[in-house]
């Protein structure tokens, strides 16, 4: 990217710090002395990577939280988020595998911290912050299982399984085997994959909800090579998993809100 690009677009993203509501194509380019086209571009292209998201029925421009979560190393200021990473690191130890933790942000599923339990041998360690996939991964459908089946196949359906969310041998290849996951998540407490994003990696994950209001706020995961995650394995570590989400469901609202108003995002009502 030409160093004049990048800086127009990291005026635009500047330009949407603090307005949590988003902001009007017209008043973006007006801040950043940009032509309407050469703005909606730039807007388009961010919205693409996962940065930018537009609001309905406004049609106004906001950021997301991936800036944030691809930052989330150099927050150890944080107290919350110091909370939150030993209960990984605990579910990791127990587990030996790759424990994650996911944060609802708006339409969206985001990793935002992971802690490692395998220190050698076979081990699967993925680049953490960016969007999950809904229906091919144990997250994704973890997390629609909180939702109507209606509000979960139509977050399904509009997200594009492209080079950003790619499908292994055993990816849902339906609506219909997607809506069967998401149920069976809701009868276990929890979702299981085996090959469905990764060949090769298996993964269980359950949702972290608000104790007050029952609205899931993000998920808890563990994932790694299917050799040592068979479904035997994972009824093992099971109550390990929820009891790990019952405690982080408790952190989670609160982490959001220290995220986003690190980032001037504002805290939704």
């Amino acid at each position: 990217m030409a160093a004049g690009a990048l800086s127009r677009g990291l005026g635009v993203l500047q330009s949407m710090v603090g307005y949590p509501e988003g902001l009007p194509l017209a008043r973006i380019a007006e801040e950043q002395d940009l032509p309407k086209s050469a703005a909606h571009r730039i807007l388009v292209s961010l919205v693409d990577e996962g940065f930018v998201r537009q609001h309905e029925p406004s049609g106004n421009y906001a950021l997301t939280l991936k800036i944030v979560s691809l930052g989330l190393r150099h927050m150890a200021s944080s107290t919350i988020f110091e909370l939150a990473v030993p209960v990984l690191a605990r579910l990791a130890a127990e587990s030996g595998q790759l424990v994650r933790l996911g944060l609802v942000d708006g339409e969206q599923l985001l990793w935002v911290a992971k802690s490692q339990g395998s220190r050698a041998g076979l081990r699967y360690d993925p680049d953490h912050g960016s969007e999950i996939p809904f229906a091919s991964s144990a997250s994704g459908v973890a997390w629609l299982s909180c939702l109507t089946d209606d509000e979960a196949l139509r977050l399904v359906a509009r997200q594009d399984y492209d080079e950003r969310h790619p499908a292994g041998r055993n990816a849902p290849t339906s609506l219909a085997e997607v809506q069967s996951r998401i149920h069976q998540a809701r009868e276990r407490g929890w979702a299981h994959v085996h090959d469905s994003v990764e060949e090769g990696i298996s993964a269980m994950a359950t949702p972290l909800v608000d104790s007050g209001t029952g609205a899931p706020l993000g998920v808890v995961s563990i994932a790694g090579p299917s050799l040592q995650l068979p479904d035997e394995r994972m009824a093992e570590l099971a109550p390990h998993l929820l009891e790990t989400a019952v405690e982080l469901s408790g952190l989670a609202g609160s982490l959001s809100q220290e995220i986003r108003a690190r980032a001037g995002l504002g805290v939704p009502g």
